[in-house]
């Protein structure tokens, strides 16, 4: 994560020159830095380690190493801290959306998005308090589920208080820290504790991944009620 003043350092990857072109003239009118670009998987795992960026932009459908096989070694292998990574996907293609976000991926970006949206979005996962589109991210995992393939280690939801279950819960279905707190009667602050204290016990790196192990263990249905 930036400090509130420094720049946002992001890694551009699609094989569209074009929307490498259009993502960095949004994203440089907007103070935040366009560190690189790259146009295949391969040219992305090289960048980061050079580069370092703190948000990596992906394509998911490229030749020859793909944006979720990049993004695995990234996130795996990369820098001792790695970047947070953004799939860009076509919404009514991909069934790659939910592998994305159990390789570790923070979320994701319809290439159609608005350039105010892309702004947000970056800004958003830049502080790792806010998940992408929360309440698509839900209705993508919900989907992709019942296609199986998850590949995140079993999770224990033994190690976690009832409290804690509680915010596993909510976060699966997408709520803010805001909603939460409203919802549970909580403090924002308490319920950022709770879920700082869920991620740790779940090895968990952002609430992307919070939704996936919701999913997973059966805390959420796909298709099912997400009121709550």
């Amino acid at each position: 994560m930036t400090g509130p003043h420094a720049a946002i350092r992001v890694l551009i990857t699609d094989d569209q020159a074009l929307v490498r072109t259009g993502f960095r003239m949004i994203l440089k009118a907007n103070h935040i830095d366009v560190v690189g670009e790259a146009a295949s998987g391969e040219e992305a795992i090289s960048a980061v380690r050079r580069l370092r960026p703190d948000i990596v932009l992906m394509d998911i459908r490229m030749p020859g190493i793909d944006g979720l096989e990049a993004a695995r070694r990234i996130l795996a292998g990369g820098p001792p801290t790695p970047p947070k990574v953004v799939m860009l996907t076509t919404f009514d293609l991909d069934r790659y959306v939910y592998a994305a976000l159990s390789a570790g991926a923070s979320g994701f970006l319809l290439k159609d998005v608005s350039p105010e949206q892309l702004i947000a979005s970056i800004r958003l996962v830049d502080t790792g308090d806010a998940l992408l589109a929360p309440s698509i991210t839900r209705r993508l995992v919900a989907r992709f589920t019942r296609y199986g393939g998850a590949e995140t280690p079993h999770r224990d939801l033994a190690t976690l208080t009832p409290r804690e279950l509680e915010v596993l819960t909510l976060l699966g279905r997408g709520l803010s820290n805001q909603e939460i707190a409203g919802r549970l009667g909580l403090s924002e602050a308490t319920v950022k504790s709770h879920a700082a204290h869920v991620f740790t016990k779940l090895r968990l790196r952002d609430r992307a991944q919070a939704v996936v192990v919701a999913y997973e263990t059966g805390l959420i249905s796909p298709g099912g009620d997400d009121s709550g």
